[in-house]
């Protein structure tokens, strides 16, 4: 009486392999883009309450903050540490972005710029916003006053 091996043959067990590396090559590109989306969709927040957070500072010290790191955290809110934002926003990266904040000497106007830290990685679009509150996007280079607002 002969033995008979049970289990999986070496074909079968390539077979399996390359379905699953086929559904793996269409749900990675699709996970990547979501993420980006949602980076993206987090810096505009981040802008949004950067810009709430200039106002606010505008009304209680007279003019708009001289950097970001005027409106990060404290235990006792001043003028250079106004607790304003969290550490993250404050410190100019989040979520794949980098803020970076430019206010004139007199402090009466400000500007936003939010790039991805890595193109086409954590963000494909730039975006721009000032004391006007408008958010603008740019595909290709730095974001300005002069782009498209988003919808």
């Amino acid at each position: 009486m002969r033995k008979r091996n049970e289990g999986f043959s070496l074909i079968e067990l390539l077979i399996v392999v390359a379905i699953i590396l086929i559904i793996a090559a269409i749900a990675i590109p699709n996970l990547l883009r979501s993420k980006m989306a949602a980076n993206e969709a987090s810096a505009v927040g981040t802008l949004r309450t950067i810009n709430t957070a200039s106002v606010m500072y505008s009304t209680v010290y007279g003019n708009y903050p001289p950097s970001l790191t005027d409106l990060g955290p404290s235990t006792s809110p001043t003028s250079t540490a106004a607790d304003m934002v969290d550490a993250p926003v404050a410190s100019g990266t989040k979520s794949g972005y980098k803020f970076s904040f430019t206010a004139p000497s007199t402090y009466q106007t400000y500007s936003i710029i939010a790039s991805p830290t890595s193109q086409n990685i954590t963000g494909q679009r730039y975006f721009y916003t000032d004391q006007t509150g408008v958010i603008r996007y740019n595909l290709t280079t730095t974001a300005a006053s002069t782009d498209q607002p988003l919808q």
